[in-house]
């Protein structure tokens, strides 16, 4: 990777403060650092707790993104699902109502200070809104221990799930959570268990999942990421990280240029912002996203630019994160 120089970067750089519908990941505000490179603009954006190591992957993505040519796209549009935050099951109808036309919902469980009853409870409002023909896939961040994670499916299982994403943290639980649930015929994704191991490969080598979730910033890039499914061998959902349209384009790059996309995607997710970087956000029309660059609105980033104080601590980050690539 060619590492422009930081006073390049900096030069460009805008941070970003938006703010969500609805609470999520912990978080009422979205922080991100655009930047402007010489094949347009282009994001870093890990999460505020994150360490300058792992941090320093995402920038290497956003310098990929914006200072190097997008692959060969595959294909014009991408399908997405909406996404469901740790609501209550009464507001389930509002949030699905944002995400225009898809046909799948991925829904958050194993929130922090709920119970099981809750995750039933929202699950079943989306199948409710939904239909028969709707497909439902719950994503647990790793929330369960083994036991907990096999009772969740269990009790989940009467609403026809398509797939349970991250029930248990570690690799080892995964392998045998998916022995235990294989009779049921519902197949186990990987998240955490690629985009925050030292080997993004090894839950497919453990043979403890059936599908791998990927993300552009967190592996590096689209190339990198289109480089560990090839390892992999497994399908793969493309998801977000709760990017402004700027990020998401990179996303949408990537599940472009797959040479499979067999499950709709996870890169609606501007529909969970109040507030985004263009007049035109990257959201769901018809259930779909359209392959392309996003290039933001000068206004639209004056408008919701972060308190200097976030921008200096943006700054500083950037600044350890290049050493980190330079290094």
């Amino acid at each position: 990777m060619h590492l422009p120089p930081l006073a390049d970067l900096r030069a460009t750089a805008r941070v970003v403060a938006l703010p969500l519908h609805t609470r999520f990941r912990g978080i009422d505000v979205r922080e991100a650092m655009l930047l402007e490179g010489p094949e347009g603009w282009t994001e870093f954006s890990p999460f505020t707790e994150y360490g300058d190591e792992e941090s320093a992957t995402w920038l290497a993505a956003a310098i990929a993104w914006g200072w190097e040519p997008a692959p060969p796209a595959r294909r014009d549009t991408i399908p997405v699902n909406a996404t469901v935050p740790a609501v209550a099951a009464a507001s389930v109808p509002d949030v699905l109502s944002r995400f225009d036309g898809c046909r799948t919902a991925k829904v958050k469980v194993a929130e922090p200070g709920q119970v099981l009853a809750d995750d039933v409870a929202r699950v079943r409002a989306v199948r409710e809104a939904m239909g028969p023909e709707g497909r439902i896939r719950i994503d647990a961040n790793g929330g369960w221990n083994l036991d907990e994670a096999e009772h969740a499916v269990h009790a989940l299982a009467a609403f026809d799930l398509e797939y349970v994403e991250q029930p248990c943290a570690s690799v080892e639980e995964l392998a045998e959570l998916r022995r235990r649930i294989r009779y049921m015929g519902i197949p186990i994704a990987a998240d955490e268990s690629v985009r925050k191991a030292a080997d993004p490969v090894a839950v497919a080598r453990a043979g403890a999942a059936d599908l791998l979730v990927i993300k552009a910033q967190p592996l590096g890039g689209v190339a990198r990421a289109l480089a560990v499914v090839a390892e992999a061998g497994l399908p793969a959902v493309v998801s977000s990280a709760l990017d402004t349209s700027v990020g998401l384009s990179m996303g949408v790059a990537l599940a472009a240029s797959l040479p499979d996309l067999e499950f709709d995607c996870g890169l609606g997710t501007a529909s969970l912002l109040a507030a985004d970087v263009t007049a035109e956000p990257l959201r769901p029309r018809d259930g779909a996203l359209t392959v392309g660059r996003v290039a933001p609105d000068a206004a639209m980033l004056d408008a919701h630019e972060a308190a200097a104080d976030r921008r200096d601590w943006w700054l500083a980050r950037l600044e350890r994160c290049h050493a980190v690539l330079a290094g």
